[in-house]
């Protein structure tokens, strides 16, 4: 690591163990480096550089630090401007119809990129055991037809959007949703129970892969944290 980078990421691991939120994103309690506000942004749980070489650290510094926090602060904004009371996310992505735009992209890009971070690490990869293994083999017959078919989804989003692993009905599926959309809002054509998050945003990859997303993808399936993935399922 780079003295640079170090110095970044001590600071937001130490500003981030001073304020506590007990608002919760992802079903869990998290920390945050920011004022206290409703959502919280949740502290990068490894170094900018510690996914090179498949995720570089320019991309996840700008990706993490700019974006993200963007949409965090925005995603506060209009809970504060709407007074929206609701401390659970969840339950105001059941009523996200009855927003404005605001809640819809900034909310989903704020918790899509929460989840986002959390099931990537160093050092991961590979492929999933357990109950998750064992729930991808029945759903799709084995981990390679699983992952090529989320690899074909991923390509066929047309502009900006993610790609999803969630829990519908009892069963494992894959679906695309644009913009920040997520199986959690009530306006998604595909609901169900979030398990595995894609970023496929240009600004997720087009630093080091321009626009050769096929490479983005392929480099992604080097750090899934599938012991996190797997705690997702229900």
């Amino acid at each position: 690591m780079d003295k640079r980078t170090f110095l970044k990421t001590s600071l937001l691991a130490g500003a981030g163990a001073m304020l506590l939120s007990k608002t919760k994103v992802l079903g869990e309690t998290i920390a945050s480096h920011n004022e206290p506000v409703p959502f919280p942004q949740a502290p990068l749980p490894y170094p900018y550089n510690a996914l090179e070489p498949h995720i570089d650290a320019q991309t996840m510094e700008i990706h993490y630090s700019k974006h993200y926090a963007a949409y965090t602060k925005n995603f506060n904004d209009a809970v504060t401007n709407l007074k929206v009371t609701a401390t659970d996310i969840k339950d105001i992505f059941k009523e996200t119809s009855k927003y404005p735009a605001a809640i819809r992209n900034q909310g989903g890009g704020y918790y899509n990129h929460t989840m986002f971070w959390e099931i990537m690490a160093p050092k991961a990869g590979g492929e999933p055991s357990g109950e998750l293994a064992s729930r991808i083999n029945k759903d799709f017959g084995s981990f390679s037809k699983f992952r090529e078919d989320f690899n074909k989804a991923s390509m066929s989003v047309f502009g900006s959007g993610w790609t999803w692993l969630l829990e519908k009905d009892g069963k494992l599926v894959i679906a695309t949703l644009p913009n920040q959309d997520n199986p959690l809002m009530d306006i998604s054509p595909v609901k169900g129970k979030p398990i595995l998050c894609l970023d496929v945003w240009e600004h997720a990859y087009y630093l080091k892969h321009q626009n050769r997303r096929a490479e983005y993808i392929e480099a992604f399936w080097n750090v899934v944290n599938w012991k996190k993935v797997e705690t997702n399922l229900g």
